[in-house]
């Protein structure tokens, strides 16, 4: 348990040196989040999901509106596929206009699977995008790995303090292959089985050009097979 706690600690700082170095971009922005997999039936759940993202750390300057919602199957408990719809209005810095510079619909379907070494859980996530970006059509492939610590207790419970961290690459089918990465870091705190709190940092590098973002994420997975059998 040591050992790991110190090694991700590691991974951390020099994540946070590298990217004091090399980022071209000093400024930090601001992304508030909300996820949500509301159960239906023991094998259906509905995704759903809002990122309010800000080009400054105040939330006034927007630069991203991303609402998200799918259907979730789950196979098992550790393995779960998702059909989903997106939309993504984005918004140059210090825009005046009202309407978004750039609209896109996105397609997607992914997969997510889960495993557990001694207290640590890791979450694949591969997902296959098909986006109309104003009249441009785009393919794109991504994978998450993802990975939860939990620090005071065995597992992540109510009142469960725990640490998340993940990378993310993305790829394009065309063009240049490289689209960006994403390093993220967060502290959570697990309010109740269905609601859970995350304050992080992320990194995210798109060719030659890197951001740092405050991230502020509330996950809220209600049940409502409990309310049907009532």
């Amino acid at each position: 348990m040591k050992r790991a706690t110190l090694l991700i600690s590691i991974i951390i700082s020099l994540s946070f040196f590298s990217n004091h170095l090399f980022s071209q971009e000093k400024d930090l922005g601001n992304w508030l989040m909300y996820f949500g997999t509301n159960r239906i039936t023991d094998d259906w759940s509905i995704h759903s999901e809002i990122q309010y993202r800000n080009h400054t750390v105040a939330p006034i300057n927007v630069e991203q509106l991303l609402l998200r919602t799918g259907a979730n199957y789950h196979i098992s408990k550790k393995a779960v596929v998702t059909v989903g719809y997106g939309f993504i209005g984005s918004y140059d810095y210090k825009s005046e206009q009202k309407a978004p510079e750039s609209k896109e619909h996105r397609i997607f379907q992914q997969l997510i699977l889960i495993n557990k070494i001694s207290r640590l859980k890791f979450e694949h996530r591969y997902r296959l995008e098909q986006r109309w970006v104003n009249s441009n059509y785009r393919n794109r492939i991504r994978y998450r790995l993802m990975a939860f610590l939990p620090l005071n207790k065995p597992t992540i419970t109510k009142g469960t303090v725990f640490l998340g961290i993940y990378d993310e690459v993305f790829m394009n089918t065309k063009q240049t292959f490289f689209d960006r990465n994403r390093f993220y870091t967060a502290l959570g705190y697990q309010f109740s089985k269905s609601t859970q709190l995350q304050v992080g940092y992320l990194y995210q590098r798109v060719n030659d050009f890197g951001k740092s973002y405050l991230q502020v994420g509330v996950v809220f997975n209600p049940d409502f097979r409990k309310e049907a059998d009532n």
